[in-house]
């Protein structure tokens, strides 16, 4: 009898250790009645580290992109607010930022929101990480409305490769269904203004045929490693669950997967992200560790958390730690 309580007891303190909130546990307490982040973005400037966040209005309908900095990838302090343009493409709220940095200047690249099939791509820079200047010709990117996609564009991802720029996006299909991605170029030397890309031909570059990514892929976050491009994706839609995959590529255009099941998926009931790991971002810190931030919730997406994972590379894959 005695040896069955302290098996009970170790169960369930296993149990709360499984349940517990992981080291950095990151939401935008500013936004009323709910604590709310999602689409992370972290990127290494002016020696300390700015994550870039989707977060919304107290009624959820109106979105702008916050932005906190941090000397540990653990703890996070809230620096400002970026929001929408009123007047512009912009006018609904923005979201879901992407970042690198070029000669010095940080180049920002989010979506619009609210406009369905309209959505599309905007940049911005800054010297300073708070305060951004538009591109002149925003929004910058979508597709061509043809048989395979609406012409939509969310979810950016900008990476200098094979001596050009790739813009990684996702778009839907004509039936406004199934969520898939696509990708343009343009030169080492462009001002990312509207007229300098160049869609690639042959899309969708990736879409969902595995049976947990049901009818999305979307969020693709890219890195390099050894001679492969390796992108981080999210598959499914939000708290389906939304889960983390990994594709591979030489060329930047042409992808196979990694893995058939989930890199990362959505945690055990009564966990933080119990409804969905998502939107993933991939960073290699300063001391040349490599951190998977995502996003995810407990409760339908009633509140929205960022975390992260530290992943290693073993034979040239990679491993969650």
């Amino acid at each position: 009898m005695k040896k069955f309580f302290l098996f009970c007891c170790l169960l369930l303190g296993f149990t709360c250790l499984k349940a517990q909130n992981p080291a950095m546990y990151f939401a935008d307490e500013t936004v009323p009645g709910r604590p709310y982040a999602k689409d992370p973005y972290v990127i290494y400037f002016k020696q300390k580290y700015w994550m870039y966040y989707s977060t919304p209005d107290a009624q959820k309908k109106e979105w702008h992109i916050g932005i906190a900095t941090s000397s540990d990838l653990i703890k996070w302090d809230k620096v400002g607010d970026i929001f929408g343009l009123k007047g512009t493409a912009e006018d609904k709220g923005i979201c879901a930022p992407g970042a690198f940095l070029k000669d010095g200047v940080l180049h920002l690249f989010y979506q619009t929101y609210g406009n369905g099939k309209s959505d599309a791509i905007c940049h911005a820079t800054s010297t300073d990480g708070i305060h951004f200047e538009r591109n002149a010709t925003n929004p910058i990117f979508h597709p061509t409305p043809s048989d395979w996609s609406c012409g939509r564009a969310i979810d950016a991802e900008v990476v200098s490769y094979k001596n050009q720029f790739f813009l990684y996006y996702a778009t839907r299909d004509t039936s406004y269904k199934i969520q898939q991605q696509g990708v343009a170029t343009t030169t080492l030397s462009s001002d990312f203004s509207k007229n300098s890309w160049s869609e690639v031909p042959g899309m969708p570059m990736l879409k969902p045929t595995l049976p947990w990514e049901k009818n999305c892929i979307e969020a693709a976050s890219c890195i390099r490693k050894g001679k492969f491009l390796f992108m981080f994706y999210a598959g499914a839609y939000n708290n389906e669950p939304q889960q983390i995959g990994v594709a591979k590529s030489k060329d930047g255009i042409h992808w196979e997967r990694v893995f058939t099941s989930p890199f990362l998926k959505n945690g055990e009931p009564g966990s933080w992200n119990e409804s969905e790991s998502g939107h993933p971002h991939i960073l290699k810190s300063q001391d040349g560790k490599y951190y998977l931030f995502y996003q995810g919730n407990k409760d339908k997406g009633k509140s929205w958390y960022i975390s992260k994972v530290e992943i290693g590379w073993k034979k040239g894959m990679p491993f969650l730690k």
